[in-house]
């Protein structure tokens, strides 16, 4: 399985396993995602391409992953995803450029050029 793949599988199983044995505070956290989600001054593909420059500068693999699926699926091109990490990079400097990588790894799994 490729690896940015695998890392939205982690993301699964850590859910429904913190879901079983912590139902509550993870129950609060996945409504407060929607009920900060849910505005409507930015759209999808707005809010995931700040997702994306946020992961990297945040150096979270799974993040990266997940945002840049969700980007592509909302219409964010390459072009747009690639931009969004350079933003982290100036804000991050050399860590966030490092975390290019896996964004580069994650753009090319799910939206090939």
């Amino acid at each position: 399985m490729a690896r940015m793949k695998q890392k939205l599988e982690d993301i699964q199983k850590l859910t429904q396993r913190l879901q079983q044995e912590h139902p509550t505070e993870t129950n609060a956290f996945l409504g407060f995602l929607q009920k900060a989600e849910a505005g409507t001054a930015l759209d999808l593909k707005q809010k995931e391409l700040i997702n994306i420059g946020l992961a990297v500068a945040a150096q979270c693999e799974w993040c990266i992953a997940f945002h840049v699926e969700q980007a592509a699926g909302a219409g964010a091109s390459r072009d747009e995803i690639i931009e969004a990490g350079f933003m982290a990079v100036i804000m991050h400097g050399g860590p966030a450029y490092m975390y290019m990588t896996p964004l580069l790894e994650a753009l090319d799994e799910f939206c090939p050029a």
